[in-house]
């Protein structure tokens, strides 16, 4: 997606742990919201006994930022975040404790190479909070690599956009249509891929690929193509202000 979203809380039902059911802070994309309203947004949706927990395991992250032993405590409490959150909220929980934990590359990449897939996602989503420079693009390549396409989706985010290079991430978004992740995913798409005559050919090349098959072109593929011509002057034009030749 190009946009960051706006949360949207929806606290009509609960969940058997006394968190709100219905759509998950997930909508709101935790790598393009502020963890500030992301806690705000999640402490909204959780019921008491799972916001006690987000609460003190967010003030011991905070508080034991480091490695203590073998793991840290704040990453024992990434494990327990989908049992004490819930599913559908852990994602979020996931990053917050990352973000008050104030993990670098070093602890995000131990996390994701121990870590579940799960808990390799909200790394993911955790980057662009916690890393500024490309250092930790090893993580996102190996996302792309996979064939799991939650994975796939959460690299393609903000931290991707910023500092992945234009042949991987061509090769990215193809991923997309091949894997079936929704373009809407990739970070930045109507900006990255304006003008981009090499991602149009592939495209193209897909497209007949997919035509020679008698197979469906993805909708989503005609999507990207068109931004590809977003910002070439018009045909017959001379000039960048549009005037005829």
């Amino acid at each position: 997606m190009t946009q960051p979203h706006a949360a949207h809380v929806t606290p009509d039902t609960k969940d058997t742990d006394g968190t709100s059911a219905g759509h998950d802070p997930q909508g709101t994309t935790p790598a393009h919201v502020p963890p500030a309203d992301l806690r705000a947004v999640l402490s909204a949706r959780l019921g008491p006994a799972a916001r006690a927990w987000l609460d003190q395991a967010l003030d011991e992250a905070a508080a034991h930022p480091g490695t203590h032993g073998p793991i840290s405590v704040w990453e024992l409490r990434l494990a327990e975040a989908g049992r004490r959150c819930g599913p559908a909220h852990a994602d979020v929980a996931r990053v917050l404790v990352l973000h008050a934990a104030r993990a670098d590359t070093v602890a995000l990449t131990r996390v994701y190479s121990q870590g579940t897939a799960d808990e390799r996602r909200a790394v993911l989503h955790a980057l662009p909070h916690l890393v500024p420079g490309p250092d930790a693009l090893p993580l996102v390549e190996d996302a792309l690599r996979t064939n799991d396409t939650r994975l796939v989706a959460a690299a393609l985010g903000p931290y991707a956009a910023r500092h992945l290079d234009t042949h991987q991430w061509r090769h990215a978004v193809l991923k997309c249509l091949f894997t079936g992740v929704p373009v809407d995913s990739v970070a930045d798409l109507a900006r990255r891929a304006r003008g981009d005559d090499e991602l149009a050919r592939m495209l193209a090349d897909y497209a007949a690929e997919r035509t020679a098959a008698d197979r469906a072109v993805p909708e989503d593929l005609h999507r990207v193509l068109a931004l590809t011509e977003s910002g070439r002057p018009a045909p017959g034009t001379a000039d960048p202000h549009g005037k005829e030749s």
